[in-house]
């Protein structure tokens, strides 16, 4: 229900665009050390070890992402909205993720969820959480 100025209808917009944001720079990110982790450095230090020479990076885009994009957003609201956030980000990341992997390596679902099995994936699956819970634990401090 919203109330009559319109702000928990203004405080969802800014939690999806605030979630939006948050993706598309980390995503971008990882979009962009991709294809150097695949095409460089995995025949040389082999998988587990590229990603987690890319991990730091792509948690590092998170740290400043994470409380760039709620404030770009307009989004200034507690932790139960920096959690949303987080956790939109997460599904639409996986989305985008799923659909890359589909469509330009021809991978199915359960090659996706048979990964998060390897070191490799281990990963990718603690820095999937650092994503979601990020926008949470980068919260400005109130004093």
């Amino acid at each position: 229900m919203t109330s009559v100025d319109g702000t928990p209808a203004r405080a969802g917009s800014a939690i999806v665009r605030a979630a939006f944001l948050y993706f598309s720079l980390v995503f971008g990110v990882g979009v962009i050390l991709g294809a150097p982790r695949t095409l460089w450095l995995e025949p040389r230090l082999g998988k587990v070890l590229a990603v987690a020479v890319e991990a730091p990076v792509l948690i590092l885009a998170m740290w400043f992402a994470a409380r760039a994009a709620p404030r770009w957003a307009g989004q200034h609201a507690g932790g139960g909205a920096l959690l949303a956030i987080g956790l939109l980000a997460l599904a639409l990341q996986q989305l985008a993720d799923l659909a890359l992997a589909f469509g330009l390596r021809g991978a199915t679902l359960v090659d996706q969820l048979t990964y998060f099995n390897s070191p490799a994936g281990a990963i990718y699956a603690a820095c999937l959480v650092a994503f979601a819970l990020m926008p949470l634990l980068r919260a400005p401090r109130r004093s």
